[in-house]
């Protein structure tokens, strides 16, 4: 086992108003909501799944990932303490030896414009340099994408370059910014 790869059950993370938990069964109708509007989908890859089904096989996929040993994904629900259910967040490895990673969100546009994004992305920083170890977390948007660039530059990331037609959305190449933070620069909320 690579020592710096930690293996987890029922993984939880808190921030002061976030809980950031692994997903679990009970999560299928609030994340097929989440992944069906149109708002969500605006700058997403994936694309709006036609049926429950289909979210359910992205839901069991999540839920298999959290049993692999060691752990190199880690999807979690963001759960508002007050609110319940508001989005996902993920931190997936790239290059182990290069202590690397890579995350990224989704929030309900019922709380798009409180900071609830940039929470959840300093939570997942926090658990990235401070549990995990890791020496860098890398993340990509759209390059039209204004809210995820903001979120993203908030909670620290530097954008470190662009990439041409590098993401497919509804059929076309779209043109996206690539962001990094080095353990060295993140400073905890």
């Amino acid at each position: 086992m690579i020592p710096w790869l930690f293996y987890f059950y029922s993984m939880q993370l808190e921030t002061e108003r976030l809980i950031l938990r692994d997903i679990i069964e009970e999560d299928i109708d609030v994340i097929h909501q989440l992944l069906v509007l149109p708002e969500t989908d605006q700058y997403n890859t994936l694309g709006i799944p036609q049926h429950r089904v289909v979210t359910a096989k992205w839901v069991e996929q999540y839920i298999q990932q959290q049993d692999q040993e060691p752990r190199k994904i880690y999807t979690f629900s963001i759960i508002g303490k007050q609110s319940g259910f508001m989005g996902l967040i993920a931190l997936t490895f790239g290059d182990v030896v290069l202590k690397r990673a890579e995350t990224w969100y989704k929030i309900h546009k019922h709380f798009w414009g409180y900071g609830y994004a940039t929470e959840a992305v300093q939570g997942i920083l926090d658990f990235g340099f401070n549990r995990l170890n890791l020496h860098r977390i890398e993340a990509n948007c759209a390059t039209g994408n204004t809210a995820s660039i903001r979120v993203l530059e908030k909670a620290g990331f530097t954008q470190e370059g662009k990439r041409r037609k590098a993401l497919p959305i509804r059929g076309e190449w779209y043109d996206c910014y690539d962001f990094g933070i080095l353990s060295s620069e993140f400073q905890p909320y």
